[in-house]
């Protein structure tokens, strides 16, 4: 299945919860876009240690998930 998902918000748990999303559907062998928009682009900015959300975003890309902005 194609997903696709559009995130343009910069609430840290809102990204957290999509990154969290797409690498659960990932590993069902789902192909998954993420599209960052507006303030979600500087999802790195949000990242913090109850939303790590730089090693989601890492593993995410390493299992052949695309992430455009």
């Amino acid at each position: 299945m194609k997903i696709a998902f559009m995130i343009t918000s910069a609430t840290p748990e809102t990204v957290w919860n999509a990154f969290r999303l797409a690498n659960i559907m990932l590993e069902n062998m789902d192909d998954v876009t993420i599209f960052l928009n507006g303030p979600s682009v500087r999802y790195a900015e949000l990242a913090s240690d109850q939303f790590p959300l730089n090693e989601l975003a890492k593993i995410f890309t390493l299992s052949e998930g695309s992430l455009l902005a």
